[in-house]
Protein backbone atom coordinates (compact mmCIF):
# COMPACT_ATOMS: atom_id res chain seq x y z
CA UNK A 1 0.00 0.00 0.00
CA UNK A 2 3.14 1.99 0.53
CA UNK A 3 3.82 1.95 -3.15
CA UNK A 4 0.27 2.96 -4.12
CA UNK A 5 0.19 6.11 -2.20
CA UNK A 6 3.51 7.28 -3.82
CA UNK A 7 2.56 6.44 -6.72
CA UNK A 8 -0.64 8.27 -6.03
CA UNK A 9 0.05 11.45 -4.39
CA UNK A 10 -3.25 13.22 -3.13
CA UNK A 11 -1.56 16.36 -2.97
CA UNK A 12 -1.62 17.09 -6.85
CA UNK A 13 -5.17 15.58 -7.11
CA UNK A 14 -7.40 17.74 -4.68
CA UNK A 15 -7.84 20.22 -7.51
CA UNK A 16 -8.98 17.27 -9.90
CA UNK A 17 -11.58 15.52 -7.48
CA UNK A 18 -13.16 19.24 -5.93
CA UNK A 19 -13.59 19.84 -9.96
CA UNK A 20 -15.22 16.67 -10.51
CA UNK A 21 -17.50 16.44 -7.62
CA UNK A 22 -18.77 19.46 -7.91
CA UNK A 23 -19.65 18.81 -11.81
CA UNK A 24 -21.41 15.98 -10.25
CA UNK A 25 -23.26 17.94 -7.85
CA UNK A 26 -24.50 20.42 -10.26
CA UNK A 27 -25.19 17.93 -12.98
CA UNK A 28 -27.33 15.99 -10.14
CA UNK A 29 -28.97 19.27 -8.68
CA UNK A 30 -29.81 20.57 -12.29
CA UNK A 31 -31.95 17.19 -13.11
CA UNK A 32 -33.88 18.20 -10.77
CA UNK A 33 -34.11 21.84 -11.71
CA UNK A 34 -34.89 20.52 -14.50
CA UNK A 35 -38.09 18.34 -13.49
CA UNK A 36 -39.29 21.63 -11.24
CA UNK A 37 -39.03 24.18 -14.19
CA UNK A 38 -41.08 22.04 -16.68
CA UNK A 39 -43.90 21.49 -14.16
CA UNK A 40 -43.20 17.73 -14.04
CA UNK A 41 -42.31 17.58 -10.05
CA UNK A 42 -44.91 19.31 -7.63
CA UNK A 43 -44.70 19.89 -3.68
CA UNK A 44 -48.36 18.38 -3.48
CA UNK A 45 -46.10 15.03 -2.77
CA UNK A 46 -46.35 13.43 0.69
CA UNK A 47 -44.14 13.77 3.34
CA UNK A 48 -41.70 11.00 3.23
CA UNK A 49 -40.73 12.38 -0.15
CA UNK A 50 -39.93 15.30 0.96
CA UNK A 51 -37.76 14.39 3.59
CA UNK A 52 -36.27 12.06 1.24
CA UNK A 53 -35.64 14.88 -1.15
CA UNK A 54 -34.25 16.81 1.57
CA UNK A 55 -32.05 14.01 3.31
CA UNK A 56 -30.45 13.25 -0.52
CA UNK A 57 -30.01 16.57 -1.41
CA UNK A 58 -28.15 17.04 1.70
CA UNK A 59 -25.84 14.29 1.35
CA UNK A 60 -25.12 16.10 -2.18
CA UNK A 61 -23.87 19.09 -0.10
CA UNK A 62 -22.30 17.00 2.58
CA UNK A 63 -20.08 15.48 -0.10
CA UNK A 64 -19.58 18.80 -1.97
CA UNK A 65 -18.40 20.52 1.06
CA UNK A 66 -16.37 17.82 1.77
CA UNK A 67 -14.33 17.59 -1.30
CA UNK A 68 -14.05 21.34 -0.88
CA UNK A 69 -12.29 21.24 2.67
CA UNK A 70 -9.93 18.42 1.34
CA UNK A 71 -8.89 20.52 -1.73
CA UNK A 72 -8.19 23.32 0.70
CA UNK A 73 -6.12 21.41 3.65
CA UNK A 74 -8.99 21.77 6.41
CA UNK A 75 -8.46 18.22 6.98
CA UNK A 76 -9.10 18.41 10.48
CA UNK A 77 -12.85 19.59 9.90
CA UNK A 78 -12.97 17.28 7.25
CA UNK A 79 -12.87 14.42 9.19
CA UNK A 80 -15.62 16.00 11.77
CA UNK A 81 -17.91 16.34 9.25
CA UNK A 82 -17.15 12.79 8.37
CA UNK A 83 -18.14 11.81 11.59
CA UNK A 84 -21.71 13.25 10.22
CA UNK A 85 -21.28 11.55 6.88
CA UNK A 86 -21.59 8.01 8.35
CA UNK A 87 -25.12 9.02 10.42
CA UNK A 88 -26.32 10.68 7.33
CA UNK A 89 -25.76 7.30 5.11
CA UNK A 90 -27.34 5.15 7.46
CA UNK A 91 -30.33 8.06 7.17
CA UNK A 92 -30.32 7.31 3.64
CA UNK A 93 -30.36 3.49 3.59
CA UNK A 94 -33.72 4.19 6.02
CA UNK A 95 -35.60 6.29 3.84
CA UNK A 96 -34.55 5.42 0.19
CA UNK A 97 -35.89 2.01 0.37
CA UNK A 98 -39.37 3.26 2.23
CA UNK A 99 -39.84 5.69 -0.21
CA UNK A 100 -39.36 3.20 -3.09
CA UNK A 101 -42.02 1.13 -1.32
CA UNK A 102 -44.22 4.03 -0.87
CA UNK A 103 -43.77 5.22 -4.63
CA UNK A 104 -44.50 1.25 -6.14
CA UNK A 105 -47.84 0.83 -3.54
CA UNK A 106 -49.39 4.16 -4.33
CA UNK A 107 -48.78 3.49 -8.39
CA UNK A 108 -46.48 6.37 -8.31
CA UNK A 109 -43.89 4.68 -10.18
CA UNK A 110 -42.46 6.52 -13.19
CA UNK A 111 -44.09 4.78 -16.37
CA UNK A 112 -41.11 4.27 -18.05
CA UNK A 113 -39.81 2.03 -15.15
CA UNK A 114 -41.40 -1.64 -14.10
CA UNK A 115 -42.53 -1.32 -10.44
CA UNK A 116 -40.85 -4.71 -9.36
CA UNK A 117 -37.92 -4.06 -11.31
CA UNK A 118 -37.83 -0.32 -9.46
CA UNK A 119 -38.28 -1.65 -6.22
CA UNK A 120 -35.71 -4.17 -6.37
CA UNK A 121 -33.02 -1.82 -7.91
CA UNK A 122 -33.50 0.99 -6.35
CA UNK A 123 -31.92 -0.49 -2.87
CA UNK A 124 -29.52 -2.30 -4.42
CA UNK A 125 -27.91 0.67 -5.43
CA UNK A 126 -28.23 2.06 -2.13
CA UNK A 127 -26.55 -0.74 -1.14
CA UNK A 128 -23.97 -0.51 -3.29
CA UNK A 129 -23.44 3.32 -2.66
CA UNK A 130 -23.26 2.34 1.08
CA UNK A 131 -20.67 -0.55 0.09
CA UNK A 132 -18.54 2.22 -1.46
CA UNK A 133 -18.71 4.68 0.67
CA UNK A 134 -17.80 1.90 3.85
CA UNK A 135 -14.71 1.12 2.06
CA UNK A 136 -13.59 4.38 1.47
CA UNK A 137 -14.04 4.88 5.33
CA UNK A 138 -12.56 1.88 5.98
CA UNK A 139 -9.43 3.26 3.61
CA UNK A 140 -9.11 6.63 4.77
CA UNK A 141 -5.86 6.87 6.18
CA UNK A 142 -5.05 5.95 2.85
CA UNK A 143 -6.10 8.46 0.60
CA UNK A 144 -5.15 7.30 -2.81
CA UNK A 145 -8.07 4.63 -2.30
CA UNK A 146 -10.49 7.03 0.05
CA UNK A 147 -10.65 10.01 -2.32
CA UNK A 148 -11.53 7.70 -5.45
CA UNK A 149 -13.96 5.11 -3.68
CA UNK A 150 -15.74 8.89 -2.52
CA UNK A 151 -15.86 9.38 -5.98
CA UNK A 152 -17.28 5.66 -7.23
CA UNK A 153 -19.86 5.76 -3.89
CA UNK A 154 -21.35 9.21 -5.40
CA UNK A 155 -21.58 7.79 -9.10
CA UNK A 156 -23.84 5.63 -7.22
CA UNK A 157 -26.25 8.11 -6.88
CA UNK A 158 -26.08 9.75 -10.27
CA UNK A 159 -29.20 8.03 -12.16
CA UNK A 160 -32.09 9.91 -10.18
CA UNK A 161 -29.85 13.28 -11.35
CA UNK A 162 -29.08 11.76 -15.06
CA UNK A 163 -33.04 10.44 -15.10
CA UNK A 164 -34.32 13.60 -14.62
CA UNK A 165 -32.14 14.82 -17.71
CA UNK A 166 -31.91 11.64 -20.37
CA UNK A 167 -35.23 11.26 -22.90
CA UNK A 168 -36.11 8.50 -20.28
CA UNK A 169 -40.07 7.82 -22.02
CA UNK A 170 -37.26 6.62 -25.22
CA UNK A 171 -35.32 4.44 -22.91
CA UNK A 172 -37.36 1.22 -22.04
CA UNK A 173 -37.16 -1.14 -21.16
CA UNK A 174 -33.94 -0.69 -19.91
CA UNK A 175 -34.55 3.43 -18.84
CA UNK A 176 -33.40 2.49 -15.20
CA UNK A 177 -29.67 0.87 -16.41
CA UNK A 178 -29.16 3.39 -19.15
CA UNK A 179 -29.83 6.30 -16.23
CA UNK A 180 -27.54 4.42 -14.22
CA UNK A 181 -24.77 3.68 -16.32
CA UNK A 182 -24.43 7.00 -18.33
CA UNK A 183 -22.67 7.84 -14.86
CA UNK A 184 -19.54 5.89 -15.55
CA UNK A 185 -18.25 8.31 -17.16
CA UNK A 186 -17.00 10.07 -14.04
CA UNK A 187 -15.15 6.72 -13.29
CA UNK A 188 -13.90 6.74 -16.60
CA UNK A 189 -12.69 10.57 -16.26
CA UNK A 190 -10.88 9.28 -13.46
CA UNK A 191 -8.90 6.39 -14.80
CA UNK A 192 -7.92 8.56 -18.24
CA UNK A 193 -6.59 11.59 -15.86
CA UNK A 194 -4.40 8.87 -13.47
CA UNK A 195 -3.53 7.58 -16.61
CA UNK A 196 -1.83 10.59 -18.11
CA UNK A 197 -0.76 11.78 -14.60
CA UNK A 198 0.41 8.74 -12.91
CA UNK A 199 1.36 6.66 -15.52
CA UNK A 200 -1.80 4.02 -15.12
CA UNK A 201 -5.64 3.73 -13.22
CA UNK A 202 -6.21 3.16 -9.89
CA UNK A 203 -7.60 -0.31 -8.69
CA UNK A 204 -9.75 1.98 -6.72
CA UNK A 205 -11.95 3.26 -10.28
CA UNK A 206 -11.81 -0.36 -11.06
CA UNK A 207 -13.75 -1.37 -8.15
CA UNK A 208 -16.17 1.45 -8.22
CA UNK A 209 -16.98 0.72 -12.18
CA UNK A 210 -17.53 -3.59 -11.01
CA UNK A 211 -19.91 -2.52 -8.45
CA UNK A 212 -21.99 -0.77 -10.55
CA UNK A 213 -22.03 -3.32 -13.66
CA UNK A 214 -22.96 -5.65 -10.35
CA UNK A 215 -25.64 -4.38 -8.67
CA UNK A 216 -26.93 -3.27 -12.41
CA UNK A 217 -26.91 -6.80 -13.46
CA UNK A 218 -28.20 -8.41 -10.02
CA UNK A 219 -30.57 -5.88 -9.80
CA UNK A 220 -32.31 -7.21 -13.05
CA UNK A 221 -31.82 -10.30 -12.32
CA UNK A 222 -33.12 -10.44 -9.19
CA UNK A 223 -36.40 -8.37 -10.73
CA UNK A 224 -36.98 -10.61 -13.21
CA UNK A 225 -36.50 -13.77 -10.96
CA UNK A 226 -39.39 -15.58 -8.47
CA UNK A 227 -37.52 -13.29 -5.71
CA UNK A 228 -38.45 -10.09 -7.36
CA UNK A 229 -42.07 -11.33 -7.23
CA UNK A 230 -42.15 -12.22 -3.83
CA UNK A 231 -40.73 -9.33 -3.22
CA UNK A 232 -43.15 -7.02 -4.97
CA UNK A 233 -46.42 -9.10 -3.54
CA UNK A 234 -44.77 -8.33 -0.38
CA UNK A 235 -44.68 -4.91 -0.70
CA UNK A 236 -48.13 -4.58 -2.66
CA UNK A 237 -50.28 -6.49 0.52
CA UNK A 238 -53.20 -4.00 -0.17
CA UNK A 239 -54.00 -0.98 -2.42
CA UNK A 240 -53.85 0.04 -6.16
CA UNK A 241 -50.91 -2.29 -6.74
CA UNK A 242 -52.11 -5.30 -5.15
CA UNK A 243 -52.66 -8.25 -7.75
CA UNK A 244 -51.02 -6.48 -10.49
CA UNK A 245 -48.17 -7.65 -12.92
CA UNK A 246 -44.89 -6.09 -11.47
CA UNK A 247 -42.91 -6.40 -14.95
CA UNK A 248 -45.77 -4.03 -16.75
CA UNK A 249 -45.04 -0.97 -17.79
CA UNK A 250 -47.33 1.64 -15.79
CA UNK A 251 -49.56 3.32 -18.41
CA UNK A 252 -48.52 7.21 -19.27
CA UNK A 253 -49.83 9.95 -17.77
CA UNK A 254 -52.45 11.59 -20.28
CA UNK A 255 -52.95 14.99 -21.90
CA UNK A 256 -53.67 17.59 -19.11
CA UNK A 257 -56.95 18.78 -19.30
CA UNK A 258 -58.27 21.27 -22.03
CA UNK A 259 -60.60 24.24 -21.28
CA UNK A 260 -64.47 23.32 -20.62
Amino acid sequence: MTGATIDFPVADDRRFFRNLITAMAVILVMGFVVQLAAGRSSFNSPLIIHLHAFAFMAWTGITLTQTWLAASGNLALHRKLGLLSVGWVILLLILGPLVTISTVQTARTPFFFQPQHFLVANPMTLLGFAGLFGAALALRRQTDWHTRLQVGAFTMLMGPGFGRILPMPFLPPYAFETAGLVALIFPIIGMLRDWRVHGRPHAAWLWSIAVLLAVTLLSRVIAFSPVGEAFYSLATPSGPMTGTDGLAFPPPPGPPPGPV
